[in-house]
Parts: structure tokens; C-alpha cells; sequence
């Protein structure tokens, strides 16, 4: 049988005309790396790479400017306003990936920070499809130094951390599950070097510091004499190399492109005839008719000598003491611990905590104890964790800690277990404790913050080695969940079974 003809775009024109074909399928299992300055041509050659494969391959574009928003009438792309929480952004991804639809995720006019949180939910959702939705995606990301920084800026850690891990997901292990890393950074050196390491394929454009251009040479192979080179690459023009592209370096002219992005470069226009002086002073100082309908944006106050503002000062009298309000009753220890529960217990029946870091939820609660007025020392982060465990699985806490209570030997085991685990293990000791059917692999997953069976099973794995649970199969394969010590069995249960009602109530929709 004659095997079906490889899928090959065209990229422009190779060096003495030829053209430059870029082999789609061979792109799909390597990856692809793009470097140039700014005006280098960058967001042209991902237009073209974009348009002409749109026919072949589905795709998904990380769009931190809003650039390749145009698409969408040309062909059909979906765009995804970044403006919305992230556990909706998870969501979406999910249903791109399920239904094959190209997106654009639009992530103008959002802060830095925002950005990569929204990036990293995004990517995080194409990630963790569930098998059966692995379809190629070519994910396409400009200005990847931003989501994948060398070093820590002015964003928070945390955020920091999940944007690169997101990233390092899509290029390190993302060919596995159809994900096709296409990556665009202005700056090698700003770019994470695991992230840029796991590129097969390379287009590198203009540039002129001396330190990304011994990058460039170094990742296609060339001598470091040889990097000059880069200086004196015109616009729209790259060196190829990757086995998609060119197994040696080949300079390669981009092609022309059928959409067009809704930023321009800056072009010289001629500047009107020449007035008076007084012309101009009455144009610029002369408010127009139309100018009272516009917000004006406040000017600072002008600076006050510091003389003067002595003698003010001297000249004022003291202003009145402000009226003392009376301070709002204080709460008994146990009306202040009862409103500290029912602000847990407020997060997770309003599902607010799925797919959220314990930090953003320890913020929420805060604002919730703010408007309830608990007074005192606030929650300490590790309590607030502990306690959001402990109503995930249905634990009273206050009952559990009591003297003689069975289950001060299971909070303790708890304890021991990293934190994102100490949920789950709590809601197998409170099913076993109550002797319900085990959870299945899709509610454990689920208690555990994830749509993916298989983390459930890796999760109770790690339990087992950790001697916090022991697991076990009756003579119908169904399992049965033991915790150690208490000798609390769940009863048996189908590990394979949907989520129960409640949970399958909770879980994203499709």
C-alpha cells in the first residue's frame, strides 16, 4: 500500500528561490523556537505558520497583545477573552480540546501577572484532557519570556511558578498528549533554558546583543564567529534549522501573509503647514466645544514651597478629633469559632476552592472574616489549610479534636501527607469511618483538584507508600479502602464508576 504524502506548508523562500516547506508533521513531534528584537519579524512568521496550517491542525494561540484576534474572521478561530476566573479558563480549555475548535486566548489589557495566571490555567487545561481527547494542537505562544522567565520580576512567586511549570508541561511533556509547542521570545537569554531546551526546531531572526546572539549560534550549531550574522538580518527574514525545517542552517524569507494584526509598526507621516506662534497657543490652550464630554485625567498638585507650607501650617489650627465610633460587640470564643467554620464551610459549598492555590483561598477567607467582623488573631495559613481539608471531607474538626475522639490518630496521619493530599485522605477516612462504598477513581480525582483518574491513582499509590491507607480488592474487583491503626474499612466500591451526583454536580460542564 503507498503510504500517504507528508503534510508540508510553505513558509516563504528559501536562499536562490526555492521554496521553504516546513514539514507540519514532523513540526507536531519537535517543537518549534522562534527568536528576533522586536521588529525582527516575529509576529509575521507566526501568522504565516498559523494560516497556512489552519486547514490541517487545530490550533490554540497564547496572544498576550491581542494581535492574532483577526484570525478569527478569516478562519474561524474562537476568541477567548483572558478577562475571567481561571477555573472558567480550565474549563474552556477542556472543551477546545473535546470539541477541536482553534482559539485565540486574548490576553490584552491584562497586567503581567494576570497574564501568566491566565496562561497557566489555560495551557493547565489543554494539559490534563482527559486520553481519548489527545488530538494534535499546535500551541502557539508570543513573548514567551514572559510566562517562562529565568528569573523572578515584580510578579508574584506563585504566579511565576505555575505560568513556567505550565510551560514547561506544554514543551517537555506535551508531545505525548497531541500538544505542539511553538514558541516566540524576543530575547533567548530571558527565556527559561529548560523551556527553550526542548525545541527541535529553530528560526532565528534579527538580533543584537552579543549574549542572545552566542544563543543562537550555539542552539543551531554554528561557530560563535559566525553569530554577526544575526546583526545583519533584514525583517521577515530567519535562519532554519530543525528537522521540519532543514538539517543545516538555511536563511530563509518569510512569506506574505492574508491577515493582518491590529497594531502596526509606526510609519513617518508629513507635518501640517507651519502657523503663527499665537495660532498654535490658541489651539492647544483653547478648549473645544466638544471637550466637556471627556474625561480628563487628574494632574498632580503642583509642588508647594517648603516655606510656605510651615507658615500654613502655623497659621492652621488643629483639626477636630474624628468622632469615635463605638467598637461593634465582641464575638465569645465559641461564636468567633463557629463564624470561622461557617467561612470554611462557605468556600466549599460554594465550589469556590476548585482548582485554586490554598494562598488565593486563605485571601478569600480573610475577606470573608472581614465581613462577617471576627476580630482577633487572624487564621494562620496552615490552620486555614488544615481546616479547609477537614470540611472538604465533612470532619468536624471541634469533634475530632475532643479528648478521647477516634479520630485524633487519623489527623495526626493526616499531618504527615503533604497538604494537597491531606483532603483526600480525609474524606477515605470519613467514608470508611461511616462505612460508605469506596470513592472511585473520578470522585478521588475530583477531591484532589484535578479532572484525571489517573493522578487519583498515582495519589492513592503514594498514600499506600506512605502507610496511610492500605487498598484492596474483594473477590468482583471492586475496591476496599482500610485506614491503618483505626481499622476503618470503606465498604467495597467500583473504582471505575462515574462521580456521584454531588460531585458530578460540581464538575466543570463540557
Amino acid at each position: 500500500m503507498t503510504p500517504s504524502p507528508r503534510i508540508s506548508i510553505d513558509l516563504g523562500a528559501r536562499a536562490g528561490g526555492a521554496t521553504a516547506l516546513l514539514d507540519l508533521e514532523e513540526l507536531l513531534t519537535t517543537r518549534l523556537l522562534v527568536q528576533g528584537n522586536s521588529g525582527s519579524g516575529k509576529s509575521h512568521l507566526l501568522r504565516r505558520l498559523l494560516e497556512q496550517s489552519a486547514p490541517w491542525v487545530q490550533q490554540a494561540v497564547i496572544d498576550p497583545e491581542g494581535d492574532f484576534v483577526t484570525l478569527a474572521e478569516r478562519y474561524g478561530h474562537v476568541v477567548v477573552d483572558a478577562q475571567r476566573s481561571e477555573t472558567d479558563l480550565q474549563r474552556i480549555a477542556a472543551r477546545v480540546r473535546k470539541h477541536r475548535v482553534s482559539v485565540v486566548l486574548n490576553l490584552e489589557g491584562l497586567e503581567t501577572e494576570q497574564q501568566m495566571r491566565a496562561a497557566a490555567a489555560f495551557l493547565g487545561g489543554l494539559f490534563e484532557a482527559e486520553r481519548e481527547m489527545w488530538h494534535p494542537v499546535l500551541v502557539v505562544v508570543d513573548e514567551a519570556q514572559l510566562f517562562a522567565p529565568t528569573a523572578a520580576g515584580e510578579v508574584s512567586d506563585e504566579a511565576r511558578k505555575a505560568s513556567l511549570a505550565a510551560m514547561t508541561n506544554l514543551m517537555c511533556r506535551g508531545r505525548k498528549r497531541g500538544l505542539a509547542g511553538v514558541i516566540a521570545t524576543q530575547r533567548l537569554a530571558k527565556l527559561a533554558k529548560n523551556v527553550a531546551a526542548e525545541a527541535s526546531n529553530f528560526l532565528m531572526g534579527r538580533t543584537f546583543l552579543d549574549i542572545d546572539m552566542a544563543r543562537a549560534a550555539d542552539l543551531l550549531g554554528m561557530e560563535r564567529r559566525q553569530a554577526e550574522m544575526f546583526r545583519d538580518l533584514e525583517s521577515g527574514n530567519f535562519v532554519a534549522l530543525g528537522p521540519a525545517l532543514a538539517r543545516r542552517p538555511l536563511p530563509v524569507r518569510i512569506g506574505p501573509v492574508e491577515t493582518s494584526a491590529r497594531s502596526t509598526n509606526p510609519k513617518l507621516a508629513p507635518l501640517p503647514e507651519p502657523m503663527a506662534a499665537e495660532d498654535a497657543h490658541d489651539l492647544l490652550f483653547t478648549p473645544g466645544a466638544d471637550e466637556a464630554r471627556l474625561s480628563v485625567p487628574r494632574r498632580p498638585a503642583a509642588v508647594t514651597p517648603t516655606v510656605d507650607v510651615l507658615a500654613q501650617l502655623a497659621r492652621s489650627a488643629p483639626p477636630a478629633p474624628p468622632p469615635v465610633a463605638e467598637p461593634p460587640p465582641g464575638l465569645s470564643p465559641e461564636e468567633r469559632q463557629a463564624a470561622i467554620d461557617a467561612a470554611v464551610c462557605d468556600i466549599v459549598s460554594e465550589g469556590a476552592g476548585e482548582f485554586r492555590a490554598a494562598a488565593a483561598l486563605y485571601q478569600d477567607f480573610l475577606a470573608r472574616c472581614r465581613i462577617r467582623r471576627i476580630g482577633g488573631e487572624p487564621l494562620s495559613l496552615a490552620s486555614f489549610r488544615r481546616r479547609l481539608a477537614a470540611a472538604h471531607a465533612g470532619v468536624d474538626l471541634a469533634e475530632a479534636e475532643a479528648e478521647g475522639s477516634p479520630w485524633a490518630e487519623v489527623l495526626a496521619m493526616a499531618d504527615a501527607l503533604p497538604e494537597d493530599s491531606q483532603g483526600v485522605f480525609l474524606s477515605l477516612a470519613r467514608a470508611a469511618f461511616d462505612r460508605r462504598p469506596c470513592p472511585s477513581d473520578a470522585e478521588v480525582a475530583r477531591a484532589y483538584g484535578t479532572n484525571s483518574p489517573r493522578r487519583a491513582r498515582r495519589l492513592l499509590a503514594y498514600m499506600e507508600e506512605r502507610e496511610a491507607i492500605v487498598c484492596r480488592l474483594d473477590g468482583l474487583g471492586r475496591r476496599i479502602v482500610a485506614i491503618p491503626g483505626v481499622a476503618w474499612e470503606t465498604d467495597s466500591g467500583d473504582p471505575n464508576a462515574a462521580a456521584s451526583a454531588e460531585t458530578a454536580e460540581a464538575a466543570p460542564a463540557d
